[in-house]
């Protein structure tokens, strides 16, 4: 790699890393979704109801780390950087120069990566395998090298582990390299190989999704009936264009490269991936996230593209270059305070009009909001925890171990779960993988009820009953969540809950 090049590649992959430490205002607490995962990390097992487990162990990591929120900070943070670096490395393998490559970074800065790269989610990871699968296939086209069927297959075996998204990319893969040149690569025995480890590698998980009744099939059911159904079709399509705002100029390059370009013949199967993923995608009504994966490998083609086709080395050519990529970064930096988390939410919230609600802050419920959604799951948590340690507190020292605190949701466990630790007994729920980490329940005292009031079915099995306080910031998706203390709560009430777990459990088995 020429020095410049090297030295350039540095100089993004530190600001990178740094980038998504400043962009995060310390007012908001961590992500619903977040809380989660790292609870996970004490639940180890080979699958859970929300996700596969590689995100469980790499929690654990975070955990021995010290559990901080740098670290919850720091991993998507680098898998973007690995995601750029595999970019960049893809652009030197088809001969572009520092150019393309520095365009190629500022394109992935300045989008909906930075966003994704924010929160520790599976997505992160996911984007990099997606761009890993890609490269392999890459490097195997130009080298002809046949082990590296292997390591695809560890790679699609590791990407399965993290987030069942991939087999979308593997549906697209299979008919797109099967019409292109690239078809012979379904005769060489190491392809086989390679799909042996990634069975090998996804064999724990699958399982375990036998064993507990294939989950993972209520999970897309609960999905596409409160979330999908929400996602236009048309929507999703512009919304990919949203995602790179001007660098869309860079990745649909890529598809007119794999048409027009003699030096990208081998690689229009790549063009074709894109459409059959798409279109698949589109009629399942996926989330417009969920095509991420595909952007990394088309901008760093696309930026090769231009770098040939438009010629760089044209003063005049140069100079329009970095004219777009001056509006391309001013652009992100205008829109900033609405993409990221970085200014406090009730400056953001009178900032915002109707229009940018309609395109930053509508919800998963296909409702607009005050603020994006993301942003208002990342309020009132630390409220709600302090509002629950109160009433553990007003319990007698020698009973508080003998309390129940039971949450409507998993964002509510989660949370109290992180931010208090081990000062308190740990949170449960019937949401998510919660339902499956109920405690024995036989010892139970107390309870300490997080979210709707309570109904008198259940304060009539508790000697007392007092409400402590309700999540007050009014922009917080958990505004209004109440925390209730009730003591003295008797055996009954306790079998009922036992009963409602195992009900609730099987509900979640396909059979």
């Amino acid at each position: 790699m020429p020095k410049r090049s090297y030295l350039l590649l540095l100089l993004f992959l530190l600001f990178k890393l740094v980038f998504h430490f400043l962009i995060v205002n310390p007012v908001y607490d961590l992500h619903r979704d977040e809380f989660l995962h790292l609870d996970q990390a004490n639940h180890l097992a080979a699958g859970y109801l929300s996700v596969p487990p590689f995100t469980a162990f790499l929690s654990l990591l975070i955990k021995w780390l010290g559990g901080s929120v740098f670290w919850v900070r720091f991993f998507p943070a680098l898998f973007g950087a690995l995601t750029m670096l595999i970019m960049w490395k893809l652009i030197a393998l088809m001969k572009g120069g520092w150019f393309a490559q520095v365009i190629a970074a500022l394109v992935f800065i300045c989008s909906a990566m930075s966003r994704l790269n924010m929160l520790y989610q599976p997505n992160s990871f996911d984007v990099l395998s997606w761009t890993l699968v890609f490269y392999v296939l890459v490097l195997y086209v130009r080298t002809g090298a046949s082990h590296l069927l292997l390591w695809l297959g560890a790679v699609i075996g590791l990407a399965f582990l993290n987030k069942y998204n991939i087999l979308f990319l593997v549906a697209g893969l299979l008919p797109a390299l099967l019409s292109s040149s690239q078809r012979k690569i379904f005769l060489n025995r190491y392809l086989y190989g390679g799909l042996l480890i990634a069975l090998l590698l996804a064999a724990p998980n699958v399982i375990w999704q036998i064993r507990n009744g294939l989950p993972v099939i209520h999970h897309m059911k609960e999905l596409a009936s409160t979330q999908l159904v929400n996602v236009d079709r048309l929507g999703f399509v512009i919304e990919q264009l949203l995602f790179f705002l001007l660098g869309t100029l860079v990745w649909g390059a890529a598809l007119v490269g794999f048409v027009t370009h003699e030096a990208f013949k081998p690689y229009r199967f790549i063009g074709w991936t894109f459409l059959f993923v798409m279109a698949l995608l589109v009629y399942l009504q996926a989330k417009p996230y969920y095509a991420l994966g595909l952007y990394p490998v088309l901008i760093a083609f696309g930026a090769v593209y231009l770098e040939k086709v438009v010629s760089f080395e044209s003063t005049h050519h140069r100079r329009l270059a970095l004219l777009w990529l001056f509006f391309t970064i001013l652009l992100t930096v205008g829109t900033s305070r609405l993409i990221f988390p970085v200014v406090e939410p009730d400056k953001l919230g009178r900032l915002m009009n109707a229009d940018t609600r309609e395109m930053f802050a509508k919800w998963e419920d296909g409702e607009v909001h005050d603020l994006p959604q993301d942003f208002a799951d990342m309020l009132g948590w630390r409220e709600l925890t302090a509002l629950v340690e109160k009433a553990y507190d007003q319990l007698p020292p020698a009973e508080r171990k003998h309390t129940l605190i039971l949450c409507d949701n998993y964002g509510q466990a989660g949370a109290i779960n992180f931010y208090a630790g081990e000062k308190m007994v740990p949170a449960i729920s019937f949401s998510a993988d919660y339902v499956c980490w109920f405690p024995v329940l036989d010892s139970f005292q107390h309870l300490i009820v997080v979210g709707k009031e309570p109904g008198e079915d259940v304060r009539n099995h508790a000697s007392g009953y007092s409400e402590i306080g309700r999540i007050s910031h009014p922009l917080a998706r958990e505004n209004g969540t109440g925390v209730y203390l009730l003591p003295g709560i008797s055996p009954e009430f306790l079998k009922k809950l036992k009963q409602w777990q195992l009900k609730e459990q099987a509900s979640l088995r396909a059979w």
